[in-house]
């Protein structure tokens, strides 16, 4: 059994790839896929994503703001009551990108520094966005005591030095399709250098297909091929890359 650690599923395309919701999750339940979390990014498009979800018990939600959504409507009070809803086992997508948004950088640290409180506060992990800002999300990280929560780093492209700080803050590494594109040696070598039972695997659907699907838009269905190309990088079976992800996003999201 495998587990999609993070999709948007109300960013699929269902004109012409997908007939609804039940198709994108039939296709990944066919495929093994078993559970998926579907990760908001704005306050204004969360209640449309849960009630896309709200017929599936495999499905779970994130409610969160993205560093690159920083200027959308934002309310502090409507996140926690978002953050309540029985679907919801994390918070963010949030964190920092100074990368495509660096003149919003002010703001980016405000609503992180919120989301890490809102977090620690209702007892839910973060899942956790951060681009050329790896000072400033772990120094966030480390005075919100987000320790206490714990979290997930998602779409893993960082260093080594950086996974094992956040690991010590008993936050996961999650790893998306990226890996298997021929320009991510980098990448690669800090897979091999990770334990398992820190890993995830993700999608991040619609974006970022892995090989042999790069090029088309991504969904849940493909995570296993993240899970595949992490098993031949660390010489075993795929089995146990499938149960241990699939373990610790348990112990991660639904076991608290």
């Amino acid at each position: 059994m495998f587990v999609d650690s993070h999709c948007h599923l109300d960013k699929l395309n269902y004109q012409d790839l997908h007939q609804g919701i039940e198709d994108v999750v039939s296709k990944a339940q066919q495929a093994n896929v078993k559970q998926l979390l579907s990760v908001g990014v704005t306050l204004d498009a969360f209640p449309n994503m849960i009630e896309m979800i709200s017929a599936f018990d495999n499905v779970h939600a994130s409610a969160g703001v993205h560093p690159l959504d920083v200027e959308s409507e934002f309310d502090l009070q409507t996140l926690k009551k978002f953050a309540g809803h029985p679907k919801v086992v994390a918070i963010g997508e949030t964190g920092l990108d100074f990368h495509y948004k660096p003149e919003t950088k002010a703001l980016q640290i405000e609503r992180f520094e919120q989301q890490i409180d809102l977090a620690v506060e209702v007892n839910k992990p973060l899942i956790i966005h951060t681009r050329q800002a790896r000072t400033e999300t772990m120094q966030r990280l480390r005075q919100g005591h987000a320790e206490r929560c714990k979290g997930v780093i998602h779409c893993f492209t960082e260093d080594l030095a950086f996974a094992e700080q956040a690991m010590e803050l008993g936050f996961y590494i999650s790893i998306s399709g990226i890996v298997t594109f021929n320009q991510a040696t980098a990448l690669k070598e800090v897979v091999k250098a990770l334990p398992l039972d820190r890993l995830l695997i993700e999608t991040d659907s619609p974006y970022l297909a892995p090989v042999p699907h790069r090029g088309k838009e991504n969904q849940p269905a493909y995570v296993v091929e993240v899970a595949s190309y992490i098993a031949s990088l660390k010489g075993i079976s795929l089995g146990e890359v499938a149960e241990k992800t699939t373990r610790n996003y348990q112990d991660l999201f639904l076991r608290r």
